[in-house]
């Protein structure tokens, strides 16, 4: 029996979410492995299940990083002791999460800023539920996507550092854009972006006299970010990995330890069949031919999709029965977790829980 097989596999409906616990438990062990535990910052939106962060506390991270107020409310639920919003909080979001601040005192947390005047609003929100969060500088260093120019950040360390409600403490860079499959390029394009980061740094240290704190990267620069010293890590797809990163970045240690599976709903032609993998069920940004990669049926095509269906080309569709299952591993497995209410958990081949993806809601209690 091939590792992703599950015994019993007609008990499942399909599609479904399937994760392995030991390949979970797996990649865990492979990025504690490359990076002292406290110095990692995982980023949570890839798994958003309260039970896989639990297996990283227990492995002794302590630190993580999230996107929404419901991701950080999960990690309050199981009382992670620092949590990273890696995002600005808007004037309404403000206020969700000074209540989330409220709620979870057991969790230090912290966010982003990247403009004065949403600074100062953030400032007042807390400052006048007699709060002070701490927060970090969030620097644009060419994913252009969120952040401030680094030759400007300065100047808004400066205008915000006395604004109470809010204590500036460190810089957050995300470098998602670099991805090169050969790990020296990938190298040498983050080295050189970081070093604008590094520069901040040294000048708000010579300014304070206290060392920012930085986070750093993703999971493609990860293994670059890792060989610095006095910076968190906040990779995230390692959890899981999926196809994409498997192929585009092979020096990474990581397994896929979430699955998709499917079943053949009808046989079209003698070319053709038709899977319920649809765009509801796996990550549809991609051009079709990257979004499902199949384990055990290499040699299909996929050649339409819609939102309940995969229509897929195949050698010969007589090998084919209705209710074949379809083990794939989608190229983008973060926003394919999310479409999913719970995912199938697996040990030894067999299906033994289920476990709740309770963050992909956008509001838990807060």
């Amino acid at each position: 029996m091939n590792w992703y097989q599950v015994k019993e596999i007609e008990t499942i409906d399909s599609p479904a979410l399937i994760v392995y616990k030991e390949r979970v438990q797996q990649n865990i062990n492979s990025i504690i492995a490359m990076k002292d535990v406290a110095q990692l910052r995982p980023h949570i939106k890839t798994n958003k299940i309260a039970e896989v962060c639990a297996m990283m506390l227990a492995k002794g991270i302590t630190k993580f990083k999230c996107a929404t107020i419901a991701e950080a409310e999960m990690l309050g639920m199981i009382k992670a002791p620092d949590v990273l919003l890696a995002y600005q909080p808007t004037p309404t979001k403000a206020k969700r999460f000074v209540q989330l601040v409220q709620q979870y005192p057991a969790t230090h947390f912290s966010c982003l800023i990247d403009d004065a005047v949403n600074a100062y609003n953030i400032s007042t929100v807390f400052s006048e539920n007699k709060f002070c969060i701490d927060v970090y500088i969030d620097l644009n260093d060419g994913m252009n996507r969120t952040g401030i120019q680094p030759a400007n950040a300065f100047d808004l360390f400066d205008e915000c550092e006395n604004f109470k409600g809010i204590n500036i403490i460190g810089l957050h860079v995300y470098d998602g854009h670099i991805r090169d499959t050969d790990i020296e390029e990938r190298r040498r394009r983050t080295d050189e972006a970081f070093t604008t980061v590094i520069d901040l740094a040294g000048k708000i240290e010579a300014a304070t006299g206290k060392q920012p704190k930085i986070v750093a990267g993703g999971s493609p620069t990860f293994p670059v970010h890792a060989l610095r010293s006095n910076v968190e890590c906040s990779p995230g797809t390692f959890v899981f990995w999926d196809h994409g990163y498997k192929t585009q970045l092979p020096d990474e240690p990581f397994e896929y330890a979430a699955l998709v599976i499917t079943r053949v709903i009808s046989i079209i032609d003698e070319y053709t069949i038709c899977v319920d993998l649809g765009h509801k069920s796996v990550a549809a940004e991609n051009v079709i031919e990257r979004r499902i990669h199949f384990l055990n049926a290499e040699n299909v095509q996929p050649v339409g999709q819609s939102e309940e269906h995969l229509v897929l080309k195949v050698d010969d569709a007589s090998v084919y029965n209705i209710g074949d299952v379809f083990y794939g591993v989608p190229y983008h497995i973060c926003p394919t977790v999310a479409l999913y209410e719970r995912a199938v958990v697996v040990e030894k081949n067999e299906a033994v829980d289920e476990w709740k993806i309770i963050a992909r809601n956008r509001k838990i209690n807060v």
